[in-house]
């Protein structure tokens, strides 16, 4: 069947702010659609609220809305655009939520509008509790013995039936919002009650849980003829209990028997058939250890937050091959690999990076209620490599399973925490294989399959070896990163660089099966056949931001897309560099090269070695690009924009202090301290309250305003480690109003858009602030201020790119708060 030649033009709903368990990955699988309908000749109108993503940028649509998410004000876009079609099963649980609440007030029959792909009837069956119920039952899919109910007493009648533990899983939700694991009456009232404010419809499921079985997730894309096969299998390492969003994931399973992955990939095909889907589809399921017996836990009519994992891990584009569909192609005409399941000679490792170090005091338990705000991909030959590529990737105080403040905790903490599930469970097992402690005893506290505790303690003994070169080939395959061998043997990361060379022991690189792109997209390994396939043109190297975390979000994908796109158009190779599944920057059709790797010196080091750039670009990719720039200097990487030297002279406190006092711009008084006494000496002379943080850091990480000695003692015992190599900033806290200016530079000009005024009073975080453009309350003669200021500062700072300055206004003094010589 051809494309539906009604649809002339479609509007497409995103997904709104990021929130946990809504990302990014629909900014990228609204991209994707985006470019599909625009590739097929349909205008595309689209409607968004968030300012940070790709899909909101005036390329991707021919008209878009930065307009609220609500059915009133798409009933006023649609009377105005009157589009023939409605695409909705892409912007997340927002966007199905939204077609569905237009279809109900009868919006979409009164403009003619017509919901594309996946049926109303579809959704609704898959979404609402009670109906997706009835169906399992009429294709006799099991699932666990289960009662929808719309009240706190209705759900506490049936936990008297089938007693304790229950899930609790309300309808028309993400993330697993609202729900809950409840053990007792107590949390089953207080989770029921919790869960039905979520609910759209007030509706909850209770189900007998299944925790401790394995967690099993397939994604199934399906056309209108009934075409209908299964991209990609992914297995949790933690047991059912704990949300697919903050679990390791590993693509494909591992640990399911030939005879298990079939069952549940025909279960997930029926389901999929039976449901009607048009489209994408994510099925989870609980399979029991050993007996075989499973339960369908879950299905998302839509492409959901797995998929765009499962369409990086694959090289199959979920999302664009969604909206084809939706037009009406059979997945047959939409390319003749477009039903050819993707070959599989590696493992992917997915690992959520959650909040917790910015936020030291929140309760860390992981449940089905999803905690992380980003996560990072890793592929390699085995699960060992792919799972330390993927820890080198998430940017925190370690890069191994070794986290060293766990050898402290006693015997009986080890067991409490192995236990009771958190973000540091998988460094809690290897402490344990570290002290001897049986892989019976561990399965049997947490859960986890043979398979994988036996992988974890193969790379545990290999930890306890004697280093011969031998043993240097097999860490290196197996995952470990230089930075680590370094540490097992007394040496600096560049002499174990220098030695594993001269030993010959370099990665090569291997080619992803991709469906139908013409872009390469590469990951590295050891000991295989090198695919890799360099082209002679004239390139540069784009380095990502890698995992989304509090401070560092899509906002810095967004202008990673611009660069390559930008180096496309001058007729360069654009080259790209992260990890990141959930991102546009990692989809393999926005570069002409791409490598799924760690941002570490080392990872990026060796991509540079074999691609030989004309240069890198590191403003984009927010502070993690940025701390590369050092480091690849002095490996005589040249560094694009803004010369290294300048970075470091905004960056470095008191290089930054010295060049103020040079252009004579003022900055509120304070200094830089490197111990305890010394910070608490410069409070003292400043005066109380002073702001304090550490330096170099993202996101305002640890940034306090302190009002007494006792804080100032108890910052710095507890939120940060002062030292020579981690100096503190203590500054005198000025309240005042806070404004922010983001400048281009060339060197020679400045161009200044505007300048945005925040809301609340200084000291507290830009990025929590509500800022305010063009500024409303600031007289001309401070306007001129910012000005000058702004460009004194680009000029000497020899900015070429982007610069962003926060400035506080006390009366009419304005005073520098910070540079960010990058996006």
């Amino acid at each position: 069947m051809p494309k539906n030649l009604a649809i002339k033009k479609v509007l497409m709903i995103g997904s709104g702010p990021i929130v946990i368990g809504q990302a990014a990955e629909f900014d990228y699988a609204g991209t994707q659609a985006c470019q599909a309908l625009k590739e097929e000749g349909i205008e595309v109108v689209l409607v968004n609220s968030n300012p940070a993503t790709i899909m909101t940028d005036t390329e991707m649509a021919a008209r878009v809305y930065l307009e609220p998410l609500i059915p009133e004000v798409l009933e006023q876009i649609i009377a105005k655009e009157k589009p023939d079609g409605l695409l909705a099963t892409l912007g997340g649980q927002v966007g199905l939520n939204l077609a569905l609440a237009l279809a109900e007030k009868g919006v979409l029959e009164k403009y003619g509008v017509e919901l594309l792909g996946t049926s109303l009837d579809a959704i609704r069956q898959a979404e609402d509790r009670e109906l997706f119920k009835r169906l399992m039952s009429e294709i006799k899919e099991p699932i666990p013995e289960s009662m929808v109910v719309d009240s706190v007493e209705k759900a506490l009648l049936f936990a008297e039936e089938i007693g304790y533990p229950l899930i609790v899983r309300p309808g028309y939700t993400l993330g697993g919002s609202g729900g809950g694991v409840a053990e007792n009456k107590s949390e089953l009232k207080e989770i029921a009650a919790k869960g039905l404010t979520y609910s759209i419809n007030k509706q909850l499921l209770i189900e007998r849980s299944v925790a401790g079985w394995k967690e099993i997730e397939f994604e199934v894309v399906r056309d209108t003829s009934g075409n209908c096969f299964s991209v990609c299998s992914m297995e949790n390492i933690d047991p059912v209990g704990i949300h697919t969003g903050d679990s390791v994931v590993v693509a494909p399973t591992q640990t399911l028997t030939i005879q298990e992955e079939k069952m549940l990939k025909q279960s997930a095909l029926k389901i999929a058939t039976a449901l009607g889907i048009a489209g994408g589809c994510n099925v989870q399921y609980a399979l029991h250890p050993h007996s075989g017996q499973y339960y369908v836990i879950e299905v998302n009519p839509r492409v959901s937050r797995s998929s765009a994992l499962a369409s990086k891990a694959t090289g199959y584009p979920i999302a664009k091959v969604a909206t084809k569909i939706a037009l009406g192609y059979q997945l047959t005409e939409i390319t003749k690999a477009a039903l050819k399941e993707p070959k599989w000679d590696y493992v992917v490792v997915k690992i959520p990076r959650w909040p917790f170090d910015k936020f030291t005091t929140a309760r860390r338990t992981l449940g089905s209620q999803m905690k992380a705000t980003g996560e990072v991909m890793a592929l390699g030959k085995t699960f060992s490599a792919a799972l330390l590529k993927a820890i080198h990737s998430l940017e925190m105080d370690f890069t191994s399973l070794l986290v060293p403040e766990l050898a402290d905790l006693s015997k009986e903490d080890l067991y409490r925490k192995l236990k009771m599930a958190d973000d540091e469970r998988i460094f809690i097992v290897a402490e344990a294989l570290r002290r001897d402690i049986s892989l019976e005893k561990i399965k049997e506290l947490t859960g986890i399959a043979p398979f994988f505790l036996e992988s974890l303690a193969e790379i545990i003994a290999l930890e306890k070896k004697e280093w011969t070169s031998k043993e240097w080939l097999l860490a290196k395959e197996m995952g470990f990163s230089d930075l680590e061998l370094a540490r097992f043997q007394g040496l600096t990361p560049t002499e174990v660089r220098k030695k594993r060379k001269e030993l010959g022991i370099t990665p090569v690189y291997r080619l992803v099966d991709i469906y139908a792109h013409t872009t390469p997209y590469y990951y590295s390994c050891y000991q295989a056949e090198n695919e890799l396939k360099p082209t002679t043109q004239s390139k540069v190297v784009v380095l990502g931001s890698g995992p989304i975390r509090i401070g560092q979000g899509i906002e810095f994908d967004y202008c990673s897309v611009h660069s390559i796109l930008a180096i496309k158009e001058a007729g360069l190779e654009a080259v790209v560099i992260n990890n990141n599944p959930e991102t546009v920057s990692t989809d393999p059709e926005i570069s002409n090269r791409l490598y799924f790797e760690p941002l570490t010196l080392e990872h990026v080091l060796d991509v540079l070695e074999v691609e030989k750039p004309l240069g890198v670009v590191v403003q984009f990719g927010g502070q993690t690009a940025i701390n590369l720039a050092k480091p690849l200097l002095e490996c005589d990487i040249p560094i694009l924009g803004t010369k290294v030297n300048d970075l470091d002279r905004a960056e470095d406190r008191e290089k930054f202090d010295a060049l103020l006092e040079e252009i004579k711009v003022p900055r509120p008084q304070g200094s830089i301290a490197y111990n305890h006494h010394q910070a608490k000496k410069i409070a003292e002379t400043l005066g109380f309250p002073v702001l304090v943080r550490p330096s170099y850091v993202l996101g305002g990480r640890a940034m306090e305003i302190v009002y007494s000695e006792a804080e100032l003692t108890t910052y710095l015992e507890e939120a940060v480690r002062v030292s020579a190599e981690h100096p503190v900033l203590v500054d005198r806290y000025l309240l005042g109003k806070e404004v922010e200016v983001d400048a281009l530079a060339d060197g020679k000009q400045v161009l200044i858009p505007g300048i945005m005024e925040h809301l609340e009073k200084a000291g507290i975080h830009s990025g929590d602030s509500i800022a305010i453009y063009p500024p409303q309350t600031l007289s001309e003669k401070i306007k001129q201020t910012l000005i000058d200021y702004t460009k004194r500062l680009a000029l000497s700072l020899q900015i070429k790119g982007l610069l962003n300055i926060q400035f506080v206004i006390q009366g009419e003094e304005v005073y520098v708060l910070e540079v960010n010589p990058r996006a």
